[in-house]
């Protein structure tokens, strides 16, 4: 038997065993239908009452047992499991009972009962009494088999839970934690008790688990539990520790000094699904609350399709492959240079454990006849281009480097995904692109320009591929980022290093960025495509952005890091100021001065309408840059640089950096 044909025999046994249990279920409440009038029968009547009722039964039962299976079925009586019986579900229950005893109601009194019979064969206290018992034996058997469920679950986690642990937060989110505890989503964790930084939340126990104090009280909970033989060994933040009314800072720096991991938990999926638990990072304390992504409209998107990540290895590129796995992709082939960062995004656990098939191929996007033979070969329907040059300093010194992989491996992509019919490519740019004064933020100006060109010359086709770019800050943990650059220096006892004490940046997490990836494409590929006024064909959105709040100026993170690390900034760990670099600026900005902005109706994200030369010129610029390569020619490449972008010229009015210790003299002022 072939591997298809098993798996469709496991699926029709999975679904035969799911339509018996729902055959099951239907059968029980059709049942419990017919027990219920007659024990309202012989609950309300007796002697003859009862007996004559009990001869016409026959003829009345079947056709209202008949009925009620009607009525259950459209309150959706059926779509929820039993041991997740919940107050939805009751509520439906109650909904069906209601219809039915007006029903009752109906017929005993209008239609039937004084034409047929000559007496009205229920009355109204009958009906009443039949709501509470059809109530009771309907919604009574759910929530006894939940609490049964749930009491084994609890057994169950009582015997396998190691690790005695305090959760942090809201009630209302740790109830969220504690769910997924009792249904093993969560694992090893045995819950002693709450705590949460608000005190109205005291005097309270959810399921089970007493609120103990509030986190001004952690240092005293602890020592109570040691005293008692029973010693905490791990702290759960919630969602709602993390808030900056929570003061999470001092949090972090209590649990170090008390020597106990401060974890949070983690999820790809609603409900808790795929939860694990992942360290408290620095990082996650550094940035405004997380952009919220509309999940559905991104689970409509990517479920089912083909989807194609260049540089997928990368810090990026590995979080935009989880997240098309997690939103169901039905098939993700993963493009890499570097095969061991395509081993290793080929072994993480959420890309194993998926049910998307997932394929890794080893190329670079400057071979373009390689990644035209990629690309029309597995024909995706979404490609993530993410792979890039992307240090500054680097760039300057190897700028053939970078124009060769930012310019012609954007371009080399771009052109095979327009061959292969691709619904939509997202192109990942930078804010360094605007007003840029860096090679990376010139070849990728350029890079936007040619897909906006690209864009605009397949505008009106029917299916015609779209062309888009996202422009990211600086992404939290990336590979090369200031964070862990600074978390490496404070570990080492400093100093931390500081190119210029008014230096700003733009800050997004790597969850935020990949999100953000997907979002610009589900709206580029759908109300993206329409024309803004109906006249204009350059004013669809082609560039997208996160909202990322204010800028964070780098000093101050320096600080803040090292404080959150325990230490005093200037006094255990130094700052020290080196001055600029070249390619550097002080202020990153979002979108040029000329750039027309677009509203498309989706928190947290702003895009901008293209401004772009038309395909021949651009033609032109790539010819001569590709010939600047050939011989070396730094000059003829920016002069194509300055004529594409105007602004680049500016960057030789840029001041030279300040002398070390002009900067140190500043940053003390």
């Amino acid at each position: 038997m072939s591997p298809a044909d098993t798996a469709a025999a496991e699926l029709a046994k999975i679904m035969t065993r799911q339509d018996f249990k729902k055959a099951l279920i239907i059968a029980h409440d059709l049942v419990m239908t017919a027990v219920a009038v007659l024990a309202t029968f012989f609950v309300r009547f007796e002697g003859f009452l009862l007996s004559e009722r009990l001869v016409h039964l026959p003829l009345v039962l079947p056709p209202f047992v008949a009925f009620a299976g009607a009525v259950y079925w459209y309150f959706q009586l059926y779509r929820s499991k039993w041991r997740f019986a919940s107050l939805p579900d009751l509520f439906n229950i109650f909904r069906a009972v209601t219809v039915l005893a007006l029903a009752l109601l109906v017929v005993d009194y209008v239609l039937v009962s004084p034409q047929f019979f000559g007496i009205y064969f229920f009355g109204k206290v009958t009906i009443a009494l039949y709501w509470l018992v059809q109530m009771f034996l309907l919604g009574g058997p759910r929530l006894a088999f939940r609490y049964m469920k749930y009491a084994r679950s609890r057994n169950t986690l009582e015997r396998n839970a190691s690790t005695p642990t305090l959760l942090l937060g809201r009630v209302s989110d740790t109830e969220v934690i504690l769910r997924a505890i009792e249904s093993g989503a969560v694992r090893k964790l045995q819950p002693r008790g709450i705590l949460s930084y608000r005190a109205d939340d005291l005097g309270q126990s959810i399921r089970g688990v007493p609120v103990l104090g509030t986190f001004d009280d952690l240092d005293q909970v602890i020592q109570d539990f040691n005293e008692r033989g029973v010693p905490i060994r791990r702290l759960v933040a919630t969602p709602s520790a993390l808030t900056p009314e929570a003061n999470p800072d001092t949090l972090l720096a209590r649990s170090r000094r008390l020597g106990l991991p401060l974890v949070r938990v983690t999820s790809l999926g609603e409900g808790m699904r795929d939860a694990e638990l992942a360290p408290l990072e620095i990082e996650d304390l550094l940035l405004r609350p997380t952009v919220q992504i509309d999940r559905q409209r991104l689970e409509t998107f990517i479920r089912g399709k083909r989807v194609l990540v260049t540089g997928g290895g990368g810090s990026i590129g590995s979080e935009i492959c989880t997240r098309v796995v997690a939103f169901g992709a039905s098939d993700l082939l993963i493009l890499e240079s570097s095969e061991p960062s395509l081993h290793h995004i080929l072994e993480n656990p959420t890309i194993l454990s998926s049910d998307t098939r997932v394929d890794g191929v080893i190329a670079d996007v400057r071979d373009r006849e390689r990644i035209r033979e990629v690309m029309g070969e597995f024909r995706p329907d979404v490609v993530f281009h993410a792979a890039a040059l992307k240090h500054v300093p680097y760039l300057e010194k190897n700028w053939t480097e970078g124009v060769k992989t930012n310019v012609f491996g954007s371009v080399n992509v771009a052109d095979a995904a327009v061959e292969a019919g691709v619904s939509a490519i997202v192109m990942i740019s930078t804010d360094k692109a605007i007003d840029p004064v860096s090679m990376l933020g010139a070849t990728k100006r350029l890079a936007e320009m040619y897909g906006q060109a690209l864009d605009a010359e397949f505008m009106g086709r029917n299916g015609a591929t779209r062309t888009i770019a996202v422009r990211f800050g600086n992404v939290l943990g990336s590979v090369g980022s200031v964070v862990p650059k600074f978390k490496a220096q404070i570990a080492r006892g400093g100093p931390v290093t500081v190119t210029h004490p008014d230096m700003v940046r733009y800050f997004m997490t790597t969850r935020e960025a990949a999100d953000l990836v997907l979002t610009s494409a589900s709206h580029a590929d759908a109300e993206g495509r329409t024309l803004t006024d109906g006249t204009n064909t350059d004013e669809r959105a082609s560039v997208y952005v996160l909202k990322m709040g204010q800028p964070v100026r780098i000093y101050d993170l320096a600080e803040r890091m090292i404080r959150l690390a325990g230490y005093e900034p200037g006094e255990d760990i130094e700052i020290s100021v080196t001055g600029t670099r070249p390619g550097e600026r002080l202020h990153e900005i979002l979108f040029a001065r000329e750039e027309p902005r677009a509203e498309i109706g989706i928190d947290g994200v702003m895009a901008a309408k293209p401004v772009f030369a038309d395909r021949a010129r651009v033609d032109q610029w790539l010819n001569t840059l590709a010939r600047a390569i050939t011989v070396g020619d730094r000059a003829m490449a920016e002069r194509v640089f300055e004529e594409a972008i105007p602004e680049f010229k500016r960057r030789k009015q840029v001041p030279p950096p300040a002398a070390p210790v002009e900067q140190a003299r500043l940053a003390s002022n």
